[in-house]
């Protein structure tokens, strides 16, 4: 089998199967240490990657157009290499079963061209036993090859955080798992000349796609806590920010706070431990009530926001209400799964349609995913109501005259949501405005 010093050597090369947040920031890391090739069926996104663009933001243009990595869209290519690191999405379905179909579709083109002597490490979060149950099986189908002979499977879960320029790939340390021994040892070898955080070696795959399904499941539940009080808070008269900032004065409470989740980790991993464990006969019980609060939160602000418009004697049909970001998260340009979505289609229901301004999202993305048209910050006027819904860096430093300057000059009350608060509650807490935040 492939090993670490095969690579080192340039005796044989490295494929990334998946180009997106996760997968292009691990090749270009390699790329430092051995020969990558960067594969995705996304020809638009190659072609951005070969004149040094990066339309993630993960690493920057001048990272991409620096990198030796061997960006294509020819699965051919992939027959040069032998150690392969599959990274591509595992979304779910509407009904929040998992949709495999990525993974899957990986391991088909992987498998028509995987040569003997290949180790494949999957990074895609999945429940476990998809590495073993179903890749490997397609990998046979489609190579003609027999998995523990002619080559062998890894699995070592992401922890990339798309955005977070603190917790990268190299101080954050890797899960890594394989088949057997030898196949662990090398999986480990090879991140371990990137990884500065080191390696934890778990003792098997179906350990690590437990660990990393139940990282996310995690914060989820936390999260979800967090959204529930906000709801009970509200309704005492209480302002959430602050019990949280007194609570956090004690040494073990967790720092978590309310907000959207949505993405494509946190909002869809904890639907593939619990499809798993209900395939098996366990119904989840804390799981799935988290979720259940999570995916309400877009309902519930909408909600409130037209619940304010009243109150400011703001007639909601055709209301003017600007929304301040539409990504999943504070700065990333990824909007797929944003929950901020959700807000925006109750509105449309109630007979308003929001003007949506994010200088950071992938305009063209959302335009494609959601048949939003962002616009610039100077149409972003005369409004009724602001809903800042995402916490950018560029949203965290508007002054006060900056979001006075929004609304209408004639509204009594101005409507303004901050989310994640953001902004100083005393500056806004006047007859002028109705303040509001999760």
């Amino acid at each position: 089998m492939v090993t670490c010093g095969d690579l080192l050597s340039r005796k044989a090369k490295l494929s990334l199967i998946g180009l997106g947040y996760v997968g292009m920031p691990i090749a270009v890391a390699f790329a430092n240490k051995v020969n990558v090739i960067g594969f995705d069926l996304n020809e638009q996104k190659i072609n951005l990657y070969k004149k040094g663009i990066d339309p993630t933001n993960e690493v920057g243009n001048e990272v991409i157009a620096a990198t030796n990595v061997e960006f294509t869209a020819d699965e051919n290519k992939l027959r040069e290499a032998r150690f392969h690191i599959v990274a591509v999405p595992t979304p779910v379905n509407d009904d929040h079963t998992p949709d495999l179909s990525p993974v899957q579709g990986a391991c088909e083109i992987l498998g028509r061209n995987l040569q003997e002597g290949s180790i494949i490490v999957f990074e895609s979060t999945v429940y476990p036993g998809v590495t073993e149950d179903i890749c490997v099986p397609i990998l046979e189908k489609f190579s003609g090859l027999k998995c523990g002979k002619d080559f062998k499977v890894g699995y070592s879960p992401e922890r990339i955080n798309p955005g977070d320029k603190k917790h990268r790939l190299e101080n954050i340390v890797k899960i890594v798992s394989g088949m057997d021994l030898e196949t662990l040892n090398s999986v480990a070898d090879v991140y371990s000349l990137v990884v500065q955080a080191g390696v934890h070696r778990a003792e098997s795959i179906k350990v690590a796609e437990a660990a990393k399904v139940i990282e996310n499941s995690q914060r989820d539940i936390n999260i979800a806590f967090m959204n529930e009080l906000s709801i009970i808070f509200h309704r005492m008269g209480i302002d959430t920010k602050s019990v949280l900032e007194a609570a956090g004065t004690k040494w073990n409470f967790l720092p978590f706070t309310p907000g959207l989740v949505g993405g494509h980790c946190i909002g869809v991993d904890p639907y593939y431990l619990t499809y798993k464990a209900e395939e098996l006969g366990y119904h989840s019980q804390i799981i799935l009530s988290g979720r259940r609060i999570n995916d309400d939160m877009g309902k519930y602000v909408a909600d409130n926001l037209v619940k304010k418009l009243i109150e400011a004697d703001i007639p909601v049909k055709k209301a003017r209400v600007g929304i301040f970001g539409v990504t999943f998260k504070e700065n990333c340009p990824d909007t797929r799964n944003s929950k901020v979505i959700d807000i925006y289609s109750e509105l449309v229901g109630y007979g308003i349609k929001p003007i949506v301004y994010d200088p950071v999202a992938d305009g063209m993305e959302a335009k494609r995913l959601y048949g939003i048209e962002l616009v610039d910050k100077l149409s972003v006027n005369n409004c009724d109501a602001v809903v800042v819904a995402v916490g950018h860096e560029i949203f965290k430093n508007m002054a006060k005259k900056e979001v006075d300057a929004l609304f209408s000059a004639s509204s009594y009350k101005k409507v303004l949501f901050d989310l994640k608060g953001l902004f100083d509650k005393s500056s806004y807490n006047s007859d002028e405005f109705i303040y509001w935040r999760l």
